[in-house]
C-alpha cells in the first residue's frame, strides 16, 4: 500500500461546508494590527493567508482543531464549532 502524504490525506476528507453561518470570524482591524500572525504559521491545514497587512481565511476547509483558537492572543477571531450536519468528516484513520 502507497504511503499518503499529508496534502493526500487531508484530500480524502469530506467537508460540509455552512454557506449561512461561517465557524470563524475574524476581526480584520486587530489582524491588521497583529504582528506575529501566529494562525498563519499554526493551521495544520494552512488556511489563514498574510495580504498586506490584513489575513484572509477559507474556512471551507477547517479540521475544527482549534489552534488558531489558542494561538491568537489578540483575539483577533471568533470561534465556535459549526452547526449540526456541517463541519469536517475525517475519512482516513
Amino acid at each position: 500500500m502507497k504511503k499518503l502524504s499529508i496534502e493526500e490525506r487531508l484530500g480524502t476528507n469530506k467537508f460540509i461546508v455552512d454557506e449561512d453561518v461561517p465557524h470563524i470570524v475574524l476581526d480584520k482591524s486587530i489582524c491588521a494590527a497583529c504582528k506575529a500572525k501566529p494562525c498563519v504559521k499554526a493551521c495544520p491545514a494552512g488556511l489563514y493567508q498574510v495580504q498586506g497587512d490584513s489575513v484572509s481565511f477559507d474556512y471551507a476547509g477547517c479540521l475544527e482543531c482549534g489552534t488558531c483558537r489558542v494561538v491568537c492572543l489578540s483575539k483577533g477571531l471568533t470561534w465556535v464549532y459549526p452547526r449540526g450536519t456541517f463541519g469536517v468528516e475525517f475519512r482516513y484513520g
